[in-house]
C-alpha cells in the first residue's frame, strides 16, 4: 500500500492525521492557524462545502445563496494548483475575539503565479473557528521577501 499523502497545508503530517478530520466534520480546528491551514487544504483538495461551513456569519459571502458560492468555489479550484503553505505569524484572539494569521499561499493558475500573502481575521462562532476577513496582497505588491514580512511589518 503507498504512504498516505502529505497534507497540503505544509505542516509535514499526513493529510488523515492533520486537516481530513475538520474536511470531514469529524473535529474543529482547535485555534485560527489550524482553521487556517484547513482552509488552504480545503482549496487545494476541491473541498468546497467546508469552505462554505467556515465562513464565519458576518463574511460577506454568507449573503449570498450557498449553491452560487459553492459552484464558483468549484469553478476556480478546477483552474488552480496548491503547491505549499507557509505560516508567518499569528496573533491570539484580542479582547473582541478576532484572531489573526499571517501567511504565505502559494498558488498557480494554468501555470501563472498567483500567490500571496494575506492577513486574515478569525473569530469563534459557539462551534468552531470561522473565517471573517483577510487583507490579501500579490507577491509583487509587498515591500520584501514574503519570509520577512510579521503581522507588525504587513503594509495596511
Amino acid at each position: 500500500m503507498p504512504p498516505a499523502p502529505p497534507c497540503p497545508c505544509s505542516s509535514g503530517l499526513r493529510y488523515r492525521q492533520c486537516c481530513a478530520p475538520y474536511h470531514r466534520g469529524q473535529a474543529e480546528p482547535p485555534d485560527a492557524e489550524a482553521l487556517m491551514r484547513s482552509r488552504y487544504s480545503a482549496f487545494a483538495l476541491r473541498e468546497v462545502a467546508y469552505l462554505w461551513r467556515t465562513l464565519h456569519p458576518e463574511h460577506p459571502d454568507r449573503a449570498r445563496p450557498e449553491a452560487d458560492m459553492l459552484r464558483e468555489l468549484r469553478t476556480s479550484a478546477q483552474s488552480h494548483q496548491y503547491p505549499g503553505l507557509a505560516v508567518l505569524d499569528r496573533r491570539p484572539p484580542d479582547a473582541q475575539g478576532v484572531a489573526q494569521v499571517l501567511f504565505f499561499a502559494k498558488v498557480f493558475e494554468r501555470g501563472k503565479d498567483r500567490s500571496f500573502v494575506e492577513r486574515s481575521d478569525f473569530r469563534h462562532d459557539g462551534t468552531g473557528w470561522r473565517y471573517v476577513s483577510g487583507h490579501l496582497l500579490q507577491l509583487r505588491e509587498l515591500p520584501c521577501p514574503p519570509e520577512q514580512l510579521t503581522l507588525a511589518t504587513f503594509p495596511s
